[in-house]
Protein backbone atom coordinates (compact mmCIF):
# COMPACT_ATOMS: atom_id res chain seq x y z
CA UNK A 1 0.00 0.00 0.00
CA UNK A 2 2.38 2.88 -1.30
CA UNK A 3 -0.39 5.01 -2.27
CA UNK A 4 -1.36 8.46 -1.14
CA UNK A 5 -4.83 9.14 0.58
CA UNK A 6 -7.93 9.15 -1.29
CA UNK A 7 -9.04 12.32 -1.20
CA UNK A 8 -12.64 13.41 -3.06
CA UNK A 9 -15.03 16.62 -3.30
CA UNK A 10 -18.09 17.06 -1.00
CA UNK A 11 -20.82 17.72 -3.67
CA UNK A 12 -20.40 21.42 -5.25
CA UNK A 13 -19.17 22.64 -2.51
CA UNK A 14 -15.36 22.83 -3.31
CA UNK A 15 -14.57 21.13 0.15
CA UNK A 16 -11.97 18.44 -0.49
CA UNK A 17 -11.49 15.47 2.51
CA UNK A 18 -10.04 12.04 2.59
CA UNK A 19 -12.22 10.01 1.38
CA UNK A 20 -11.96 7.28 4.66
CA UNK A 21 -13.97 9.35 7.39
CA UNK A 22 -14.01 8.68 10.88
CA UNK A 23 -17.38 7.72 12.00
CA UNK A 24 -17.95 8.69 16.12
CA UNK A 25 -21.21 6.91 16.68
CA UNK A 26 -19.59 4.35 18.88
CA UNK A 27 -17.53 6.87 20.64
CA UNK A 28 -20.34 8.51 22.38
CA UNK A 29 -20.99 5.20 23.90
CA UNK A 30 -24.80 4.87 23.72
CA UNK A 31 -25.80 1.43 21.99
CA UNK A 32 -22.21 0.52 22.48
CA UNK A 33 -21.31 -0.58 26.07
CA UNK A 34 -20.19 3.07 26.80
CA UNK A 35 -17.33 5.01 26.18
CA UNK A 36 -13.89 5.68 27.51
CA UNK A 37 -12.89 9.33 26.83
CA UNK A 38 -8.93 9.14 26.26
CA UNK A 39 -9.00 6.36 24.36
CA UNK A 40 -11.66 7.99 22.06
CA UNK A 41 -9.05 10.86 21.86
CA UNK A 42 -6.58 8.80 20.88
CA UNK A 43 -8.49 7.72 18.08
CA UNK A 44 -9.69 11.23 16.65
CA UNK A 45 -5.54 12.12 16.69
CA UNK A 46 -4.27 9.18 15.68
CA UNK A 47 -6.56 8.78 12.55
CA UNK A 48 -5.87 13.05 11.76
CA UNK A 49 -2.63 11.88 12.26
CA UNK A 50 -2.79 8.65 10.19
CA UNK A 51 -4.25 11.70 6.90
CA UNK A 52 -7.70 11.42 7.36
CA UNK A 53 -8.97 14.41 7.41
CA UNK A 54 -12.73 13.83 7.64
CA UNK A 55 -14.51 13.56 10.68
CA UNK A 56 -18.16 12.74 11.75
CA UNK A 57 -20.40 13.16 14.49
CA UNK A 58 -23.72 14.26 15.65
CA UNK A 59 -25.27 15.37 18.84
CA UNK A 60 -27.28 12.18 19.14
CA UNK A 61 -24.00 10.19 20.00
CA UNK A 62 -24.56 10.16 23.49
CA UNK A 63 -26.50 13.40 23.53
CA UNK A 64 -23.55 15.19 23.29
CA UNK A 65 -20.63 13.21 24.49
CA UNK A 66 -19.41 12.12 21.20
CA UNK A 67 -19.11 16.11 20.23
CA UNK A 68 -17.72 17.31 23.45
CA UNK A 69 -15.14 14.28 22.81
CA UNK A 70 -14.35 15.24 19.00
CA UNK A 71 -14.29 18.81 19.96
CA UNK A 72 -11.51 18.10 23.07
CA UNK A 73 -9.35 15.85 20.18
CA UNK A 74 -9.60 18.45 17.70
CA UNK A 75 -7.61 21.12 19.59
CA UNK A 76 -5.03 22.66 18.22
CA UNK A 77 -6.02 20.76 15.50
CA UNK A 78 -9.34 21.44 13.86
CA UNK A 79 -7.60 23.70 10.74
CA UNK A 80 -6.45 20.05 9.52
CA UNK A 81 -9.38 18.37 9.70
CA UNK A 82 -13.58 18.75 7.66
CA UNK A 83 -15.92 18.20 10.57
CA UNK A 84 -19.01 17.09 9.82
CA UNK A 85 -21.76 16.98 12.69
CA UNK A 86 -25.75 16.87 12.26
CA UNK A 87 -28.99 18.29 13.38
CA UNK A 88 -32.81 16.94 13.54
CA UNK A 89 -32.68 14.74 16.23
CA UNK A 90 -34.00 17.16 19.45
CA UNK A 91 -34.57 16.31 22.94
CA UNK A 92 -34.74 20.53 24.30
CA UNK A 93 -38.12 20.57 22.81
CA UNK A 94 -41.06 17.64 21.65
CA UNK A 95 -41.84 19.08 18.33
CA UNK A 96 -41.91 16.86 15.22
CA UNK A 97 -42.28 13.25 15.22
CA UNK A 98 -41.58 10.82 18.54
CA UNK A 99 -38.47 8.59 17.33
CA UNK A 100 -37.28 7.05 20.41
CA UNK A 101 -36.28 7.65 24.18
CA UNK A 102 -33.14 8.16 25.84
CA UNK A 103 -32.91 7.76 29.58
CA UNK A 104 -36.38 7.62 29.89
CA UNK A 105 -36.90 11.19 27.99
CA UNK A 106 -38.43 11.64 24.40
CA UNK A 107 -36.11 12.28 21.41
CA UNK A 108 -38.03 14.13 18.39
CA UNK A 109 -37.34 14.37 15.06
CA UNK A 110 -37.90 18.17 13.77
CA UNK A 111 -35.87 20.37 11.50
CA UNK A 112 -38.14 23.50 11.67
CA UNK A 113 -35.89 27.16 11.99
CA UNK A 114 -36.24 26.96 15.45
CA UNK A 115 -34.26 23.87 15.94
CA UNK A 116 -31.59 23.81 13.49
CA UNK A 117 -30.59 27.76 15.09
CA UNK A 118 -30.74 26.21 18.43
CA UNK A 119 -29.12 23.05 17.84
CA UNK A 120 -25.51 24.94 15.67
CA UNK A 121 -24.91 26.78 18.59
CA UNK A 122 -25.16 23.49 20.68
CA UNK A 123 -22.89 22.17 18.35
CA UNK A 124 -20.29 24.95 17.40
CA UNK A 125 -20.10 25.01 21.73
CA UNK A 126 -18.97 21.09 22.35
CA UNK A 127 -17.15 21.09 19.25
CA UNK A 128 -15.06 24.31 20.64
CA UNK A 129 -15.19 25.51 16.77
CA UNK A 130 -16.87 29.13 15.29
CA UNK A 131 -17.86 26.67 11.86
CA UNK A 132 -19.11 23.51 10.93
CA UNK A 133 -17.43 22.16 7.22
CA UNK A 134 -20.54 19.72 6.34
CA UNK A 135 -24.21 20.05 8.24
CA UNK A 136 -26.14 16.96 7.83
CA UNK A 137 -29.86 16.84 8.60
CA UNK A 138 -29.52 13.22 10.48
CA UNK A 139 -33.17 11.78 10.04
CA UNK A 140 -36.00 13.47 8.14
CA UNK A 141 -38.56 14.73 9.56
CA UNK A 142 -42.47 14.62 7.65
CA UNK A 143 -43.81 16.98 9.80
CA UNK A 144 -41.73 20.05 8.85
CA UNK A 145 -41.37 21.41 4.69
CA UNK A 146 -37.97 20.55 3.10
CA UNK A 147 -38.11 24.26 1.95
CA UNK A 148 -38.44 25.84 5.64
CA UNK A 149 -35.07 23.22 6.77
CA UNK A 150 -33.45 24.52 3.90
CA UNK A 151 -33.69 28.18 4.50
CA UNK A 152 -32.23 27.69 7.64
CA UNK A 153 -29.87 25.67 6.24
CA UNK A 154 -28.36 28.21 3.72
CA UNK A 155 -29.20 30.82 6.24
CA UNK A 156 -26.64 29.42 8.30
CA UNK A 157 -24.25 28.99 5.61
CA UNK A 158 -24.42 32.65 4.57
CA UNK A 159 -23.57 33.72 7.92
CA UNK A 160 -20.43 31.37 8.07
CA UNK A 161 -21.59 28.77 10.83
CA UNK A 162 -21.38 25.90 8.03
CA UNK A 163 -19.87 25.19 5.06
CA UNK A 164 -21.81 22.96 3.20
CA UNK A 165 -25.15 20.92 4.04
CA UNK A 166 -26.13 17.30 3.98
CA UNK A 167 -28.70 14.93 4.04
CA UNK A 168 -28.86 11.17 6.36
CA UNK A 169 -31.55 8.53 6.02
CA UNK A 170 -33.34 9.96 3.49
CA UNK A 171 -35.33 8.58 0.11
CA UNK A 172 -34.71 9.73 -3.34
CA UNK A 173 -37.63 11.70 -3.16
CA UNK A 174 -36.37 13.78 -0.05
CA UNK A 175 -32.99 14.28 -2.04
CA UNK A 176 -35.54 15.74 -5.11
CA UNK A 177 -37.03 18.32 -2.47
CA UNK A 178 -33.89 19.40 -1.45
CA UNK A 179 -32.17 20.09 -4.33
CA UNK A 180 -35.69 22.10 -5.01
CA UNK A 181 -34.93 24.02 -2.04
CA UNK A 182 -30.93 24.42 -2.60
CA UNK A 183 -27.47 23.14 -2.91
CA UNK A 184 -27.27 19.56 -1.22
CA UNK A 185 -23.88 18.52 -1.24
CA UNK A 186 -23.82 15.22 0.36
CA UNK A 187 -26.18 12.46 1.08
CA UNK A 188 -24.88 9.91 4.23
CA UNK A 189 -26.63 6.51 4.13
CA UNK A 190 -25.75 2.97 4.78
CA UNK A 191 -24.15 1.08 2.65
CA UNK A 192 -21.67 -2.31 2.75
CA UNK A 193 -21.56 -5.64 1.30
CA UNK A 194 -24.43 -6.21 3.33
CA UNK A 195 -26.36 -3.77 2.04
CA UNK A 196 -26.65 -2.49 -1.09
CA UNK A 197 -29.82 -0.81 -1.25
CA UNK A 198 -28.97 2.11 -2.49
CA UNK A 199 -27.90 0.68 -6.05
CA UNK A 200 -31.04 1.27 -7.36
CA UNK A 201 -31.99 4.76 -7.47
CA UNK A 202 -30.18 6.75 -5.11
CA UNK A 203 -26.77 6.51 -6.28
CA UNK A 204 -27.87 7.10 -10.08
CA UNK A 205 -29.52 10.15 -8.90
CA UNK A 206 -26.83 11.71 -6.86
CA UNK A 207 -24.36 10.66 -9.35
CA UNK A 208 -26.55 12.99 -11.98
CA UNK A 209 -27.52 15.74 -9.73
CA UNK A 210 -23.28 15.77 -8.26
CA UNK A 211 -24.47 15.07 -4.74
CA UNK A 212 -21.43 12.76 -2.76
CA UNK A 213 -22.63 9.68 -1.02
CA UNK A 214 -21.08 9.46 2.77
CA UNK A 215 -21.37 5.55 3.45
CA UNK A 216 -21.93 4.71 6.94
CA UNK A 217 -21.39 1.47 8.42
CA UNK A 218 -19.08 0.17 5.51
CA UNK A 219 -18.35 -2.82 7.78
CA UNK A 220 -21.98 -3.64 9.06
CA UNK A 221 -20.95 -2.75 12.82
CA UNK A 222 -17.89 -4.66 12.56
CA UNK A 223 -19.61 -7.92 11.01
CA UNK A 224 -17.36 -7.30 7.95
CA UNK A 225 -14.41 -6.61 9.53
CA UNK A 226 -12.76 -10.40 9.91
CA UNK A 227 -13.01 -9.95 14.06
CA UNK A 228 -16.49 -11.13 14.68
CA UNK A 229 -16.01 -15.00 14.51
CA UNK A 230 -19.39 -17.25 14.68
CA UNK A 231 -18.57 -17.54 18.41
CA UNK A 232 -18.44 -14.39 19.45
CA UNK A 233 -20.58 -13.08 22.31
CA UNK A 234 -22.64 -9.71 22.85
CA UNK A 235 -23.53 -8.37 26.00
CA UNK A 236 -24.72 -5.12 27.61
CA UNK A 237 -26.61 -2.22 25.67
CA UNK A 238 -24.15 -3.94 22.42
CA UNK A 239 -27.23 -3.32 19.75
CA UNK A 240 -25.60 -6.30 17.84
CA UNK A 241 -26.84 -9.23 20.29
CA UNK A 242 -30.01 -9.33 19.22
CA UNK A 243 -29.52 -8.29 16.02
CA UNK A 244 -30.85 -10.44 13.50
CA UNK A 245 -27.77 -9.81 10.97
CA UNK A 246 -25.31 -11.05 13.75
CA UNK A 247 -26.80 -14.21 13.86
CA UNK A 248 -24.47 -17.46 13.96
CA UNK A 249 -25.60 -18.47 10.31
CA UNK A 250 -24.79 -15.01 9.00
CA UNK A 251 -21.75 -15.57 10.68
CA UNK A 252 -20.47 -18.78 9.20
CA UNK A 253 -21.37 -17.24 5.54
CA UNK A 254 -19.39 -14.05 6.60
CA UNK A 255 -16.07 -16.12 7.56
CA UNK A 256 -16.55 -18.04 4.09
CA UNK A 257 -16.39 -14.75 2.60
CA UNK A 258 -13.45 -13.39 4.24
CA UNK A 259 -11.73 -16.72 3.29
CA UNK A 260 -11.91 -16.07 -0.26
CA UNK A 261 -10.83 -12.22 0.59
CA UNK A 262 -7.96 -13.32 2.33
CA UNK A 263 -5.55 -13.79 -0.38
CA UNK A 264 -6.03 -10.46 -2.20
CA UNK A 265 -5.67 -8.56 1.37
CA UNK A 266 -2.26 -10.94 1.32
CA UNK A 267 -1.23 -9.60 -1.74
CA UNK A 268 -1.63 -6.41 -0.47
CA UNK A 269 -0.77 -6.82 2.98
CA UNK A 270 -3.86 -5.12 4.06
CA UNK A 271 -5.84 -6.55 6.38
CA UNK A 272 -9.43 -7.67 5.64
CA UNK A 273 -11.09 -4.99 6.77
CA UNK A 274 -8.99 -2.74 4.41
CA UNK A 275 -9.75 -4.32 1.57
CA UNK A 276 -13.55 -4.22 2.58
CA UNK A 277 -13.24 -0.35 3.20
CA UNK A 278 -11.10 -0.49 -0.26
CA UNK A 279 -13.71 -2.44 -2.37
CA UNK A 280 -16.84 0.33 -0.47
CA UNK A 281 -14.52 3.09 -2.10
CA UNK A 282 -14.60 1.67 -5.19
CA UNK A 283 -18.04 0.92 -5.83
CA UNK A 284 -19.63 3.41 -8.41
CA UNK A 285 -21.65 6.52 -6.71
CA UNK A 286 -19.93 6.05 -3.28
CA UNK A 287 -17.68 8.99 -2.52
CA UNK A 288 -16.55 8.55 1.13
CA UNK A 289 -16.32 5.59 3.53
CA UNK A 290 -17.26 6.39 7.23
CA UNK A 291 -16.03 4.34 9.51
CA UNK A 292 -15.86 3.53 13.28
CA UNK A 293 -12.91 3.59 15.57
CA UNK A 294 -12.80 3.38 19.18
CA UNK A 295 -9.06 3.19 19.67
CA UNK A 296 -6.15 4.09 17.56
CA UNK A 297 -4.85 0.69 16.31
CA UNK A 298 -8.36 0.64 14.90
CA UNK A 299 -8.31 3.76 13.67
CA UNK A 300 -4.50 3.53 12.05
CA UNK A 301 -6.02 0.34 10.32
CA UNK A 302 -9.32 1.75 8.62
CA UNK A 303 -7.13 4.66 7.76
CA UNK A 304 -4.84 2.91 5.89
CA UNK A 305 -7.42 1.38 3.29
CA UNK A 306 -7.65 5.11 1.97
CA UNK A 307 -3.99 4.04 0.56
CA UNK A 308 -5.58 0.40 -0.86
CA UNK A 309 -6.76 0.75 -4.70
CA UNK A 310 -7.75 -2.55 -5.75
CA UNK A 311 -7.83 -3.75 -9.41
CA UNK A 312 -11.12 -4.11 -11.20
CA UNK A 313 -9.64 -7.81 -11.33
CA UNK A 314 -10.02 -7.90 -7.86
CA UNK A 315 -12.96 -5.84 -7.25
CA UNK A 316 -14.90 -8.20 -9.35
CA UNK A 317 -13.41 -11.43 -7.37
CA UNK A 318 -14.58 -9.73 -4.42
CA UNK A 319 -18.06 -9.21 -5.69
CA UNK A 320 -18.80 -12.67 -6.91
CA UNK A 321 -17.71 -13.93 -3.54
CA UNK A 322 -19.87 -11.38 -1.93
CA UNK A 323 -23.11 -12.42 -3.99
CA UNK A 324 -22.64 -16.69 -3.36
CA UNK A 325 -21.55 -15.93 0.18
CA UNK A 326 -23.68 -13.02 1.15
CA UNK A 327 -27.42 -13.93 -0.62
CA UNK A 328 -30.21 -14.37 1.57
CA UNK A 329 -28.61 -13.06 5.37
CA UNK A 330 -31.06 -12.59 8.18
CA UNK A 331 -31.55 -9.13 8.16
Amino acid sequence: MSHEMLKREIGRSGIEASAIGLGTWAIGGWMWGGTDEARSIAAIQASVDAGVSLIDTAPAYGQGVAEEIVGKALKGRRDKVVLATKCGLVWHVQKGNHFFDYDGAPVHRYLGKDAIIHEVEQSLRRLGTDYIDHYITHWQDPTTPVAETMEALEALKTAGKIRSIGASNCTPADVRAYLAAGQLDAVQEEYSMVQRGLEAEMLPLCAEENVSVLSYSSLALGLLTGKVGPDREFTGDDQRKDNPRFSQGNRVKVAALMDQIAPIAEAHSATLAQVVIAWTLQQPGITFSLCGARDAAQAVENAKAGLLRLSAEELAAISTAAGVHLTDLDS
